[in-house]
Formats: structure tokens, sequence, C-alpha cells
């Protein structure tokens, strides 16, 4: 206050008028200012309140500044509202996990606080009723993604329009049809183009209804693939279910190589990584933590576990919009497709120029009057003879000149292809055996070498306890039982439930870690359990489990005293050790050490020194029944067997010796066996020295497998790889053929292989060798039939053409023909089940043709010898049965026909003369070859104006099947042929 003072009127100043405006400019200037703030300040408010009610995505420049708007709080508002599972937005959840937003998570709370809000309890899960899941369905969808539409039937049937030689051949057939009808009437002038219509839909349909099958049989075959195995916890339980019925609020249990089936957020674990490559292109793995809590579904888990809260399935996943976009080819070309097809064009090529030879002769002989009529008359009389004649014939000459393409063509080829990969996908599926790539099927048959693993495949993955040592004294006992129960009690005397024992194993790679869920640990916890009354929480209390690098125990217990091991002591040990190692027993020693408990804690980890030793056991893993009998049909087959594994040199031995991987005659100590840092250490030069060589690999990692499998390939073996775990990944896709496991196997592991081997059996891989080889001896028995039809066509046709002007099989007749080769022959030969034999002979290999000498030995003596009986019909048919043209050319239809049917037995087996083994058990193919039978009887018969044919008496039918069934004795001569070369000759050695 003592600054404040009153003035004296006098002492006011007034300001000048000029001052007094400049001061009130001023103040204006300010309030003016307050005031813009204040509205610019409403706008701000008005225009947040908008936003935050509209719930949309701001539009945002490259720089911008965010100010955070609370939104007011309104009694009335509904926004006001708790989020529970019914008003929780998908979409926000969609995103939040996408975009990896943090600040979207903190508004529902944190992922603890979104479990409550999904009704999902952290530990026991969803309650997982019938009600609830379909419940989660409806609101925020399956777990399935759409898939491109199937192609209908009607697209089958346009896909076969589209091939050129129909269409030239339908626009003959309507020409044939005008003229015809023109010509002779409708009554009787639809005949020749009607029935060329009708055989060339029946070709089509038939051709339409195999590929929409197979089509159909594709996509179970890929629906069944992708339907993956996943684990969740529902109403307090571990259960496994299908990826497709995984909902949001599960909570998914994730270990290394599961494939994580739908987006969601880190709830707990230890040391979770994710490969997400798969949907950021980043090679990088992910460490999954509560600080990084997102995971993507279509993402593989490459090490630790955890248990992972769903938040989005479906279409609402990353990964379900990429998938639903990604058309899926299913029928994919397999490598014998594409030779296949190659071989079809060659053959089509020499099919088109006999063809054009053929309709060149006949057009040059129809013009220049060399050709006549039944009656003898010349059918070309220069301006006699009337335009619509003329155009008939020329119609009827390029018909057959097509026809002879349709034949020539091979099209049954990449069906038979078909058939049999889909006949053989069905019955190994029967067989444990799941194929995913098509080509797998057929490259298996040319396996030469088989890399296995040994837990699991070659053995049963069981511990079975069969030797047990107290001290250095063995105990005996009968019982494996027993034997447990002696270890848990001496540790459960010697130790006490208040000192903390120690379970170590010798020679062990590995850093000592805590083992969870191995078989050991499986066993002793099922032991304890059985034989002290202890829960597995006491045990695992109680006694740790470690892994440590070398026997280092520095006290025994003799008889209640404590001494110091000496060095020769040691030794004793290392002895009993190693010859329990050489018995194929997986050796733990038992030991234990006193330790102070600090606060009352029981320590995590022990210190590995001054243990105290107890006694030995021996576990071991024994081998499958079956296995060494598959082993020695594989030896028989030519395909050798290479066991890779990670156990110790004498444990690995005594399995391949009891499998029979090893022969107790050879030299043991040489390089049959060597060890994975052995095999990295040698040089590029001694590796493709020794790789032969080697049978077994010890202590090997999977860097030691790819390795093996590059060198095998190099050295040109075809060459198939088994594999259960993710780091078998690379391994598989090197191989020519990767085999995961379907039990044991991860998802990461299944995905990178070509076959899932549902049983994890050994026998089901040689089961997959056997249906292999089926697949490309079929493929073989086909072609070898197919190619002598097409041989025989083309020559008689062409000789009778350039001879006579005319050919002796119509077009009708010709397609009929096209189709007992193409569809009816390739169901019957392309179907054939595995046998014996198969097993007896060398391997295919990368390099060897697929026409053999054989086949060509075979399909050229019966092509000559149909040729020759043709010739001699279309030549002296007439004069040795006294008949007519028209009875003549049905002769030799009839005969053409049934030769295919006879040559069909001869088909069955390449080299055996005996052609009816096994004949009664194939049903399908005799099944076949009636309704060939039948048909053809029906077109000679009833169908001749149909098929251009004439009625036959007994005896000319007689005549058609004696000269028909020559082919038999014909086929048994040729087979007494020797074919020389050095593929014959190692077969035979072989064989022997």
């Amino acid at each position: 206050m003592s600054t404040l003072k009153f003035r004296k009127p006098g002492e006011i100043t007034i300001p000048d008028q000029e001052e007094y405006w400049s001061v009130s400019k001023t103040h204006r200037r300010r309030w003016r200012l307050a005031l813009t703030a204040i509205n610019f300040t409403r706008l701000l408010s008005s225009l947040s309140k908008k936003a935050l009610n509209k719930n949309s995505t701001l539009l945002r420049t490259l720089s911008y500044v965010s100010i955070d708007m609370q939104q007011p709080i309104d009694e009335d508002s509904p926004h006001d509202k708790p989020v529970s599972l019914l008003t929780v937005d998908p979409r926000k959840l969609r995103d939040t996990v996408r975009d990896k937003n943090f600040e979207s998570l903190s508004q529902f709370g944190g992922v603890k606080e979104l479990a409550l809000i999904l009704e999902t309890d952290v530990k026991n899960g969803i309650n997982g009723g019938e009600a609830d899941v379909i419940h989660r369905q409806n609101v925020f969808g399956a777990n399935k993604y759409p898939k491109p539409p199937a192609k209908k039937f009607l697209r089958f049937v346009f896909d076969a329009f589209k091939d050129t030689t129909i269409l030239i051949l339908l626009a003959c057939a309507l020409l044939s049809l005008a003229f015809g009808i023109k010509q002779h009437g409708l009554k009787d002038g639809w005949y020749d183009g009607g029935s060329i219509i009708v055989a060339v839909f029946l070709v089509i349909t038939v051709s339409a209804v195999s590929d929409f099958k197979q089509s159909r049989q594709f996509q179970k075959l890929s629906t069944k693939s992708s339907d993956i195995r996943v684990e969740v916890v529902r109403d307090g339980r571990r259960q496994p279910i299908s990826i497709f019925d995984v909902v949001v609020g599960d909570i998914v249990c994730l270990k290394i190589g599961d494939q994580i089936p739908a987006d969601g957020l880190f709830l707990e674990g230890h040391s979770l990584k994710v490969d997400e490559s798969s949907m950021t292109g980043e090679s990088d793995h992910i460490q999954i933590d509560e600080g990084k809590p997102f995971m993507l579904s279509g993402t593989k888990v490459t090490d630790g576990f955890g248990f992972m809260l769903v938040t989005s399935v479906g279409m609402n996943t990353a990964w379900g919009e990429m998938m639903s976009s990604i058309n899926r080819e299913l029928n994919e070309e397999t490598p014998l497709q594409a030779r296949l097809n190659k071989l079809t064009s060659y053959i089509g090529k020499v099919g088109l120029l006999v063809a054009a030879l053929v309709l060149v002769v006949m057009l040059i002989r129809y013009f220049t009057g060399n050709t006549r009529d039944d009656n003898g008359n010349r059918e070309f009389n220069g301006s006699k003879t009337k335009f619509d004649d003329v155009m008939n014939v020329v119609v009827s000459i390029v018909s057959a000149a097509v026809t002879i393409i349709v034949v020539a063509i091979p099209e049954g080829l990449p069906l038979a292809v078909t058939l049999t990969l889909a006949y053989s996908m069905k019955y190994m599926m029967a067989d444990h055996a799941m194929v995913r790539k098509l080509s797998s099927c057929e490259t298996m048959g040319s396996a030469t070498i088989i890399c296995t693993d040994k837990t699991g495949t070659l053995t049963l993955n069981e511990m079975k306890v069969t030797e047990f040592w107290l001290g250095k004294e063995a105990v005996k006992d009968d019982t494996s039982s027993h034997l447990a129960g002696n270890i848990l009690k001496l540790l459960h005397q010697t130790v006490g439930l208040n000192t903390t024992g120690t379970i170590y194993k010798p020679h062990s790679t590995s850093l000592p870690t805590e083992i969870s869920g191995s078989p050991t640990e499986k066993a002793i916890l099922s032991w304890a359990v059985f034989n002290l009354g202890m829960n597995i929480e006491e045990v695992k209390q109680n006694y740790h489990i470690i892994h440590v690098e070398a026997f280092n125990s520095e006290k025994k217990r003799s008889g209640g005293v404590q001494k110091v091991m000496d060095d020769e002591e040691r030794l004793q040990l290392g002895t009993i050790i190693k010859n329990m190692a050489e018995k194929s027993l997986r050796c733990i020693a038992f030991a234990h050490k006193e330790v102070a408990e600090e606060s009352g804690q029981v320590l995590e980890k022990l210190e590995e020194n001054g243990l105290t030793f107890l006694g030995l056991v021996g576990l071991k893993d024994p081998c499958r029944p079956g296995v060494s009998t598959a082993v020695e049909s594989c030896r028989v087959a030519g395909v050798n067997i290479k066991m890779i594994t990670g156990d110790n040199v004498h444990t690995a031995r005594a399995i391949a010796l009891e499998c029979k991987i090893l022969n107790p005659d050879e030299d043991l100590d040489s390089d049959a066996v060597v060890e994975g840092v052995q095999f990295r250490n040698y040089s590029p030069e001694e590796r493709m020295e020794k790789i032969d060589k080697i049978h077994v690999m010890a202590r090997s990692s999977p860097f030691d497998k790819l390795l093996m499998v590059q060198c095998l390939k190099q050295k040109g073996h075809v060459v198939a790889v088994t594999g259960d775990g993710t780091n078998d990944a690379p391994a598989l896709k090197e191989a020519d053929i990767g085999l995961s496991m379907g039990i044991q196997g991860t998802e990461v592991a299944k995905e990178s292989s070509d076959i899932v081997i549902l049983d994890d059996n050994f026998t089901s891989v040689v089961t997959v060798l056997r249906w292999g080889r089926c697949v490309y001896t079929n493929i073989q028995k086909f072609l070898q039939f197919q190619l002598t039809v097409n041989v025989a066509a083309l020559v008689i046709n062409f000789v009778a053409a350039v001879s006579s002007g005319k050919v002796p099989l119509s077009a009708v007749q010709l397609l009929w023909v096209n189709l007992i080769m193409d569809t009816l022959g390739a169901l019957a030969l392309a179907t054939g089940k595995p046998t014996d034999d198969l097993m007896t002979k060398p391997p295919v290999g990368r390099s060897k043709p697929l026409i053999t000498r054989i086949m060509w030995r075979n399909l050229m003596a019966q092509a000559v010898y149909q040729v020759t009986i043709l010739l001699v019909l279309q030549f002296k048919g007439k004069s040795i049965f006294g008949v007519s043209e028209n009875v003549k050319n049905t002769l030799i239809f009839n005969t053409f026909v049934l030769c295919q049917v006879f040559n069909e037995f001869n088909a069955r087996k390449l080299e055996k003369k005996n052609i009816f083994t096994g004949i009664l058990k194939n049903k399908l193919f005799l099944a076949i070859v009636g309704i060939t039978i039948v048909l053809q009887l029906v077109m000679v018969e009833f169908l001749k104006r149909f098929a251009n044919t004439e009625r036959l008496n007994w005896g000319q039918w007689g005549a058609c099947i004696g000269l028909a069934a020559l082919s038999w004795p014909i086929g048994w001569l040729v087979k007494c042929i020797p074919v020389s070369g050095k593929w014959l000759a190692k077969q035979r050695a072989s064989v022997s």
C-alpha cells in the first residue's frame, strides 16, 4: 500500500489527442487477439468432439502436432458404458495387434484387462462349451479364410473344348452334317457328321469328368494339409483342437516350431522368439515378452515357449487378408508330367506330319480319279461330279486326317499321371503318409539315399530302465519299475526331502540347462510318483534335472561314508558308462549335494562341484518293431540308409547295428561311423570321397545334416531326408524329398517337407518308397501301351491312304480307339498297387530314360505284329474271308480294338513273362477290360450306322479274337530276347 497514493487534481496529466488514440488501438488489438484465441479454442473443441464421436481415422500430413483432447464426461452418453465382449470393436482389436499400437492397447487397460473384457481367465482360459464357442464365432467370426471359388464342371468342359484338334474336328463334323443332310436328307444324312459330333462330345465329357474329380480330390488334400492341430487352454484343461476351431479369447499354448494360429497378445512364457519373415520379410527373429506382446497369425515360433491370448481370427487378421487373395494352384505340374508333355508334343508333331501326308495323298488321288466307290465307279469325274459330292468327300478326307492327329496325340499320358498320383495319394494316406507336394510321389520312386533320424523314427521314443548300478555294483532286478523304485528310494533316503538333489547326465554336448518335457524327465517323474507317493510338483521342487558336459563328481558314498574319488575310480566308472552306451543305453548318473537355503528359498541353480556320486542308471529307447526288416528291404532295393543322430558314437553304433543299418561283419572302426564335427572338418575333396562310405553320423548338428544332403546331391544321388524339428527345415527343403514326422514334428518342419509321415515310423517311409516306385512303374506301363497304339494306328492309316486312297479306320472308329486308350486304358494301368518285386529292382536315379530299352523292345514287337495283321486284312481280307468292303473294314476295326485289350494284359508286366500274376487282386483292371469288350460288342453289332460298321458272325468274331490273342504268346517270346547294355547288366546283378 506504500506504493499507492492519491494524486491531487493538479498533478493529473491529461494526454493529448494523438497519444490517446495510440493507446486505444493497442488495447483493441489485444482484445481482438484474445477473442480470436477464444473462438479458435472453441472450434478445436467442437472438431475434437466430432472426431471422437465419429471414431474415424484422422488424415494427417507428414509433419503435424497432435493434441490429446479428452472427451468430456456426459452422464447420458452411451460411450460412458464399460467395454464388454459384445461391445468391443473387432476392427480395433485387429488394428491394435497388426499395427503394434501400444496406445490403443493401453486404452483397453493392458493385456490382462483385455482378457477380462474378452471374458477369458488368464489361467483357465474360456469356458469352451459349445454355446460359448458358437457365440464367440458369431461375434468375431471363425478362424477360416474364404478361398477362391472352385472351378465348376462347365469350366472343365469349356477347357476341353479349347483344344485345337477338337475344334477342327467339330468344324469338319458340322460341314459333314450339313452336306450329308443336303445330299441324303435329314433321315439318312446326319449319320456321318452326327456320329463324329457324338464321339467328340463323349471324349470331351470323359476328359472333363476326370479333371473335375481330380480337382475335387486335390482340394480335399489342400484342406487336410492346412488343418493344423493347436493346443489351447479351455475350462482349466489343455486340449488339442483344429486351427479352424480357435476363437477370440482362447489361450493358445506355443512351443518351438509351432505356427501361430491367429493374431494375439503375449500372456506369459520364457525366451519366446518368433519368425515374422512370412509377414514382414524381416529375417531377424523377434523377441516376444511383456514389452513386445504383439503376435501375428501365420508366423512361426523359433525359440522358447509361451501362452498367447487370441484377439483376432480369420479375415480379421493380416494373414487372413493375405491368404484370401492368393489363388493357390492345386493342380501343380510335376516333373514327370513336364517330361510327358514334351513327349506328347513330339509325338503330336509326328502325327501332324503323317496326317498332312495322308491329306495331301488322298486329295491328289481323289482329284486325279484314282479312287472308286463301293460299286467300282470313279468318284471324281471332273465337271460331271456335283459340287455337293466333291465337298462331302473333301470334308470326309479332312476329318479323317484330323482324326489321325487326335489319335496320334497321346492326351492320355497327363491323365494317366493324374490318375495314378491321385490313386496313390489316397492309399498312401491309409498307409500313414500324407502327400503335400505331388511331385514327391514320383520323385520318391527314384530315391537312392534315405537320411533318417534315430529318436522317434527308428526308435519308439519311450525310455525304459534296463540297468541300475549302486556305486560300482550292478543291481540285478527283473522289472524296470523295481529298478526305478531303487533309484528314487536311494535318493529319498540319502538326500531327504529337505535337501536338493541333482540328477545329471554325462556326455552331453549342450550347456547346463533344465530339461522340459523330455522322455527322460517324464520317465523319472512318473517313477517318482509311482514309487514314492510324491506328486509331480514335489519331485520338481526337490530334484533338479540338469545336463553337464563331463563326469565331474568329486566324491562317492560308500557304506554311508563319503570318500574322495580318485582317477582309477573315475576310469572304472567311465568304462561302465561306455559299456552301457555300446548297448544303446542312455546313461544317467545320480549325485547329490547339500546346500544352505537362503531366506527359506531353495536355490534355482546348483553349482556343479562338490557332488557326491550315488549310482548309475541305463535307459533304453528300444527300436520300433519292423524297422530292421524295413532297412533290409531298402538294402535289397538298392537304397542306402544313413542314420544321423545327436547321440554319442557308442549309442549310435549300437542302434545302427540293432536296426541293421551297419553290418556286424564290416569294420566298425572305419569311416562307416563318424561324428558331426569330424565330417564338418573334412576338406571338400575328403568329404566327397568318404560320403558314400558313411552309414552313421553321431553328435551331429542340423548344419551337418544339411551339409551331408548337399554332398550327396552333388554326387548325383536322389536324397530323401526325415526330420521333425524346426532346425531340420533347411535339410528338408534342400533334399529331393523331405519327410517330416506327423506326431513329433513341428509345424515348421511339416511346412518345409513334401510328405508327412503320420505315425513317425520308419516302416512308413519304406511304404512311401514302394508307392513312389509304383507310380513310376504305372506310368511306364501306360506309356508302353499307348505308344503301341499310336505307332500301329499311324502306320496302318498312312500305308492304306497312300496305297488305296482310303483309310480303313473312320473318324468315329479312331475316336473310339482314342477313348479306350486315353481314359479306360489309363484307369486300368495307372491304378495298380505296389508289388513285392518293385523292391527287388535298383532305383531309377536322376538320369535314367523314361522309356527304357525293355519298353522299346516290347512296344515295337507288338506294334509290328498289329501293323502286319491289319495290313494283311486291308489288302487280302476280302479274299480271305470272302466279304464286302464294309465287313472287311469292320474286321480291321474289331481286330485293332481287341489287340489293344489283349495288349493291356501284356503291359501289366514290363519284364516278367507271367502277365497274369495277381490279376485276380486287381478287380478294377478286370472290370475295365470287361466294360471295354461289352462296349465294343455294342459298337459293332448295334451301332452300325453310328460307327460305320457291319455285323459280324461267330466265325468272324472268333477270327478277330484269335488274331488279337496271338499278342500274348508274341509278348512271351519277345521277353525271352535279352536286352544288351549296362543298364540290364546292373539290373541282373542287383536281382541276383
